[in-house]
């Protein structure tokens, strides 16, 4: 799954570590998160796309193959 949460985040001129703070979980998962070696739970994903004001499908792709 690709996501741009690094855009997004980038964008709004946050770090890993604010971006973490204001959701609540550390700067590695939001490093995780956005290198795609994580897919974030469900509500984390909601939180994320609310934080930027975006439906969960304009953060978060599904690759097709």
């Amino acid at each position: 799954m690709r996501n741009d949460v690094r855009e997004l985040r980038l964008t709004r001129g946050l770090s890993q570590g604010d971006l973490g703070k204001v959701l609540g979980v550390s700067r590695q998962t939001v490093n995780a998160i956005e290198t795609g070696r994580y897919s974030p739970s469900l509500p984390l994903a909601i939180t994320l796309a609310r934080f930027f004001e975006r439906a969960v499908e304009e953060v978060f792709h599904v690759d097709q193959e």
